[in-house]
């Protein structure tokens, strides 16, 4: 019995010891957010939610808010592990009070996204995928979607079941405007 528990510590220990040696997820975000913004004054930073794995082993998004010159912005960053290090890969974004409240990222994997200030609006669909809403502060929720496709239709849906278009994406629009705010 004595020889198992030192067995199964030992293994617990060496464990934790090859983790450690991997970079944290989060280490690397907040590191590299403090690279972007040193010597920025009046620029400030919230994380608001992460997943990983989203669409295969060793990757993850982050959502995060930044208050600029510009002012309040919502972001979903999209970042892949390779060889123990994390790599932020690609950013998209866009502000509350912008006349067009989503986005998305013209590249595998597609990920669309979005704001909410509206209560009566309980889903957002891109094509037939059900989008994951997040609370980020009162009335402010943020959605997003990882798709295998590039031009999906965005649906709302209402609390009383009434759904409506809200976009379809422009290619030549949408590529302009990659090209034009790659991070």
């Amino acid at each position: 019995m004595n020889r198992n528990i030192t067995y199964t510590f030992l293994i617990l220990i060496t464990f934790l010891i090859s983790c450690s040696k991997e970079q944290s997820f989060y280490m690397y975000f907040h590191e590299k957010m403090q690279k972007m913004h040193f010597g920025q004054k009046n620029n400030s930073y919230t994380l608001i939610h992460t997943e990983m794995n989203i669409s295969q082993e060793n990757d993850a998004v982050a959502i995060f808010t930044e208050h600029n010159q510009q002012g309040e912005q919502i972001f979903i960053a999209y970042f892949e592990k390779e060889n123990g290090k994390w790599n932020w890969i690609r950013t998209t974004g866009t502000e509350w009070n912008s006349p067009v409240r989503w986005t998305s990222m013209h590249q595998i994997p597609y990920i669309y996204a979005g704001t909410i200030r509206d209560n009566v609006i309980t889903k957002v669909y891109v094509g037939n995928k059900n989008a994951k809403i997040i609370t980020v502060e009162g009335t402010k929720r943020f959605w997003y979607v990882v798709s295998n496709t590039e031009w999906a239709e965005i649906k709302i849906e209402k609390g009383d079941g009434t759904q409506e278009v809200i976009g379809e994406i422009d290619g030549e629009i949408l590529k302009d405007w990659h090209n034009k705010n790659v991070r």
